[in-house]
């Protein structure tokens, strides 16, 4: 009896831990995100990003991003993409806008999973800034400002990191607030 005691009070444990691992990942417009899942799996679920999964499907790169990676993605919200001018969103979905959608979808990723730990270590050795290559060929600068972590793109525009570390299996997700665009 004190045998079978022990095994179910480790079972339930080894269940509680399981299960601790996969609630400590944030959730993301209102959906639960597992790092057992990839970044499109996740993303889908997410009501904050319809308009960045809409424009994944659209540059065709459902497939790359479903691949093993592992790839760090700036993942701008549904907000993100409305703060940019009017038709912008409908004329980068274009079948003939494709190449520049993909441009602007492959700069918000980085090869490689940067935790915001690692990020904020890479700040500091840098003297307070971080270039960060893209898989578009770009660069991103981070900086922090405020205990948060701040990206510029090549054009000057900014985007906060408004939620950090979204681990998937094939990645890490670092939710941001604006669209960043290469030049």
């Amino acid at each position: 009896m004190f045998c079978l005691r022990v095994r179910t009070a480790a079972v339930l444990a080894a269940s509680l831990l399981i299960g601790g691992a996969a609630l400590a990942n944030p959730t993301v417009g209102g959906a639960q995100m597992y790092p057992s899942k990839t970044i499109v799996d996740n993303a889908a679920h997410s009501k904050v990003h319809t308009t960045l999964v809409a424009a994944v499907k659209a540059a065709g790169l459902v497939d790359t991003l479903e691949g093993a990676g592992p790839f760090t993605v700036f993942a701008p919200t549904n907000e993100a993409f409305a703060k940019l001018p009017a038709g912008t969103v409908d004329t980068l979905l274009k079948p003939e806008n494709k190449d520049t959608l993909t441009k602007v979808l492959t700069y918000h990723v980085v090869a490689g999973k940067v935790s915001a730990k690692e990020l904020v270590k890479m700040i500091k050795a840098g003297g307070g800034k971080a270039e960060l290559k893209t898989v578009s060929g770009g660069s991103l600068t981070a900086t922090t400002k405020g205990g948060k972590v701040m990206l510029t793109d090549e054009k000057g525009g900014m985007a906060t990191v408004t939620i950090a570390d979204v681990f998937q299996s094939n990645g890490v997700i670092h939710v941001v607030d604006s669209v960043l665009l290469p030049n």
